[in-house]
C-alpha cells in the first residue's frame, strides 16, 4: 500500500523535540505515555530521551516495516503493538503496569475518507455515522472527514474514563476545530486547549495550515475553547478560538465586541451556478463569436448565454469576461423541451453529452439530461450583491444588469438577490463597512478551503447593521455605489437623492424583499 493511501508523514525528530518541549512546560509529568500511529517511533524515542521521561510508553503501528524499525529503535520497556489503531479499544486492549498521568502523542494520518476511497485503501475505520450526519450533508461533502478526526474523537470517548489525560496531536487545523465543535456538541469532557500552528510546508511539505492540537481531560469543568498561538514559543496567544454560548468563533474577545450583529440576514444567500461542465457551459466570446473551452466554435440561441462571474473577477472588482449556458430556471426542470425551443442548443449539449454524463456529483443523479443546480427566480434578479467564497478576504460587490442580462456567479460564489439598484447599493456600503468586515473576521477561519459560507453569510444581520451604522456614512458610501453601477445602467437607476429618503424605509424593504 502506498504512503498517500496512509497519511503518511513520519515526524522529523527536531520536530519531535519542538513538540515535547512546548508540551513540558506546561508543567505535567506523565507517567505513561501513548503514541497511537507510532511509525518509525520518532515520539517515542523523543519520550524516552526527556529529563523525566515516563515510566512507561506504548506505541501502536499498523505497517510491519515500520513496527519492526521501531522496536530495534525503541528503549527497554516500550512496547510496539503491531495493529491497527481503528481495530484497538483502548479500554480494554491496552494493558498497562503503571498509573498515573497519561500522555498520548503523535502524528495521526493527514488523508480524508474520500481519498482512501478514490484509491481503494482499506485504511478505513468502519463505516458508521459516528457523526450523525444528515443524509444531504453526505451528499453535498459534509460526512467527508479526515482520518485523523476519527482518530482524535476515538481517544477522547475512549479515554475519558481516564483521571488525567493529555492528547497532543499534529493534524490540520480544520481537523482540530472539527473536534473542538464535535465535542462541545456530545459535551465530551475536555477541560482545556490549545493549538500551536506549525508549518506544514517546511516539516512535511505540504501545503495546509496545520497545528499542534492540544486537549486535557481531567473531570474538571468542561472547557471547549482554545488559545491559539503562533509558533511553539510565543509569549501569548493571538486569539482565542471556541464558544460564546453556541456560536462557535475564531476570535472570542473580538466577537463579543459585534454579537449583536449575529443573527440572521433579512434576505437568503445564495449559492452560484453549479454544472460541472465548463468544458462545455463556459464560453469566451471574440468578435462576436462564442468558443468553449475546447474551442470550438458554439452556435446556439443566444437567449441561453448569460454573462458569467467568478471568485477572481469579484475579488479584482472586474465585469463579466465569460459566458454561461443556463439550460434551466429552476432546479428539476424538464430540459427535453429544448429540442424544440432551441434546437440549437440542444444538437449542441447532444453532442457533448458524454461530459455531462460523467459528472461525479451524485446530486445529478436521475435528473433531467444537461442539469445544473444554484439556479432559481434569483439567478434572473437584474441586480445582486455578490462575494467570493475562496479568498481571505471579505469583499462585497454590487452587481448590476450586463449588456441587457441578468448576470450568473459560479459555484465558488454566493449572491443576494435584488430588483432594486438602492438596495444593492445599501447592502454593499453596509456590507463592506469596517463594522462588518470585524465581525466577520471573529468568526471565519481563513485556513479552510472555502472560508466563507453561505452559513457564515446568513450569520450577518443586515438590518440591524443599518440601524447601527451613522446614516450618513452608509447615504455617502452608497451613493458612490450607484454612481458607479450608473455609468452602464443609468437609465434603469433611480436618483440617489431621491432613494435616500429614509435608511429606515430601506431597512424594512430589505425585511419585506
Amino acid at each position: 500500500m502506498n504512503k498517500k493511501a496512509l497519511g503518511d508523514f513520519q515526524t522529523p525528530c527536531s520536530l519531535v523535540q519542538e513538540v515535547l518541549a512546548v508540551l513540558c512546560s506546561i508543567g505535567t509529568r506523565w507517567q505513561r505515555a501513548l503514541e497511537p500511529t507510532c511509525g518509525k517511533g520518532n515520539f517515542i524515542l523523543g519520550l524516552a530521551a526527556l529529563d523525566r521521561p515516563p515510566r512507561e510508553i506504548i506505541g501502536i503501528e499498523r505497517q510491519r516495516h515500520y513496527v519492526e524499525a521501531a522496536r530495534s529503535a525503541a528503549p527497554n520497556g516500550a512496547r510496539i503493538i503491531h495493529a491497527n489503531i481503528f481495530d484497538v479499544d483502548l479500554r480494554r486492549d491496552l494493558t498497562w503496569m503503571h498509573g498515573g498521568p497519561l500522555l498520548v502523542v503523535g502524528n495521526p494520518p493527514w488523508v480524508t475518507s474520500a481519498d482512501l476511497g478514490a484509491l481503494e485503501s482499506d485504511n478505513l475505520p468502519d463505516k458508521s455515522n459516528f457523526k450523525q450526519m444528515r443524509g444531504i450533508d453526505a451528499i453535498t461533502g459534509q460526512a467527508n472527514f479526515d482520518i485523523a478526526e476519527y482518530i482524535w474523537l476515538k481517544l477522547i470517548t475512549e479515554l475519558a474514563h481516564e483521571a488525567d489525560v493529555t492528547i497532543a496531536l499534529l493534524c490540520k487545523t480544520s481537523v482540530a476545530r472539527n473536534v473542538l465543535r464535535y465535542a462541545h456538541e456530545s459535551r465530551l469532557p475536555v477541560t482545556s486547549a490549545r493549538l500551536y500552528r506549525i508549518d506544514a510546508q517546511k516539516w512535511f511539505g505540504a501545503a495546509v495550515d496545520a497545528s499542534l492540537f492540544v486537549l486535557t481531560l481531567d473531570g474538571r469543568t468542561p472547557c471547549y475553547n482554545a488559545d491559539a498561538f503562533e509558533t511553539f514559543d510565543a509569549p501569548a496567544p493571538r486569539n482565542t478560538v471556541g464558544f460564546v454560548g453556541d456560536a462557535f468563533v475564531s476570535d472570542i474577545t473580538t466577537y463579543r465586541h459585534f454579537a449583536f450583529l449575529d443573527g440572521q440576514s433579512p434576505v437568503e444567500w445564495r449559492q452560484g451556478l453549479k454544472h460541472d461542465a465548463a468544458s462545455v457551459m463556459e464560453l469566451t466570446c471574440k468578435n462576436g463569436v462564442w468558443y468553449n473551452k475546447n474551442r470550438e466554435v458554439v452556435e446556439v440561441e443566444d437567449e441561453y448565454i448569460y454573462p458569467l462571474l467568478k471568485s477572481s473577477d469579484l475579488q479584482a472588482r472586474r465585469g463579466p469576461r465569460h459566458g454561461v449556458v443556463v439550460t434551466q430556471q429552476h432546479v428539476g426542470q424538464d430540459t427535453h423541451a429544448l429540442a424544440y425551443c432551441a434546437p440549437r442548443l440542444w444538437a449542441y449539449l447532444t453532442r457533448h453529452a458524454e461530459t455531462f454524463r460523467v459528472r461525479k456529483s451524485s446530486i445529478y443523479h436521475n435528473k433531467p439530461p444537461f442539469s445544473i443546480f444554484g439556479i432559481g427566480d434569483y439567478s434572473f434578479a437584474p441586480y445582486k450583491v455578490c462575494i467570493s467564497g475562496l479568498y481571505k478576504q471579505p469583499r462585497f460587490v454590487a452587481v448590476g444588469p450586463y449588456k441587457g442580462k441578468p448576470v450568473m456567479c459560479d459555484d465558488t460564489c454566493y449572491l443576494l438577490p435584488f430588483e432594486s439598484a438602492a438596495q444593492v447599493a445599501v447592502t454593499v456600503a453596509v456590507l463592506n463597512h469596517p463594522t462588518t468586515t470585524q465581525f466577520i473576521e471573529s468568526i471565519v477561519f481563513w485556513d479552510a478551503k472555502r472560508p466563507i459560507t453561505k452559513r457564515l453569510l446568513q450569520r450577518i444581520d443586515i438590518a440591524a447593521l443599518i440601524q447601527y451604522l451613522p446614516a450618513d456614512d452608509v447615504r455617502f458610501e452608497a451613493q458612490n455605489i450607484l454612481s458607479v453601477l450608473q455609468e452602464d445602467q443609468a437609465s434603469t437607476i433611480p436618483d440617489p437623492q431621491d432613494v435616500f429618503v429614509s435608511l429606515d424605509e430601506t431597512s424594512k424593504q430589505l425585511r419585506l424583499f
